[in-house]
């Protein structure tokens, strides 16, 4: 999956992440807290705080303990809710798979430049097919702002 952006969903005020599938047509829109938001637009525009963020944080940690993030999987929804999990190994070969919030999950993975991954049932049951017409990045934003502007949270509950 790639980050498209963090777009604001209107009227509501509600951050919302857009995840592309990187060989496909279908997005993933997951709503998040404004501060998840922040830490991914941040990290997406190059902005460099004075002081670490959280997930710069949990990065350094990572890094210190001598692990890798090797991946983040969006595994699922319930009831409107997505779940995932990070997948981490150690300098002993040992992989650890941790439960996480999407947006953590998104937000440290841009910060250790790790993949996201999206499970095809995730895909299927929440995932929308944008064709892409003119095979242009702006083009994609466009529409998924025109898209936002007619759906709200409920749209996606399980």
């Amino acid at each position: 999956m790639e980050v498209v952006g963090v777009r604001v969903e209107m009227p509501s005020n509600q951050p919302i992440v857009l995840l592309k599938e990187s060989d496909g047509l279908r997005f993933l829109p997951i709503w998040v807290g404004a501060s998840e938001a922040t830490a991914i637009a941040f990290v997406q525009q190059g902005v460099q705080p004075a002081r670490p963020m959280t997930h710069d944080l949990l990065a350094d940690v990572i890094e210190g303990l001598d692990a890798v993030l090797t991946s983040v999987h969006m595994t699922k929804i319930e009831n409107g809710i997505f779940f995932a999990e990070l997948n981490l190994r150690t300098s002993a070969g040992v992989v650890v798979t941790i439960s996480s919030r999407p947006s953590d999950a998104i937000a440290l993975a841009l910060r250790t430049h790790s993949n996201i991954l999206a499970t095809p049932d995730l895909l299927d049951e929440a995932g929308i097919a944008i064709p892409n017409e003119g095979g242009e990045e702006n083009q994609e934003v466009e529409r998924f702002r025109a898209f936002l502007d007619e759906i709200n949270p409920e749209d996606f509950a399980g």
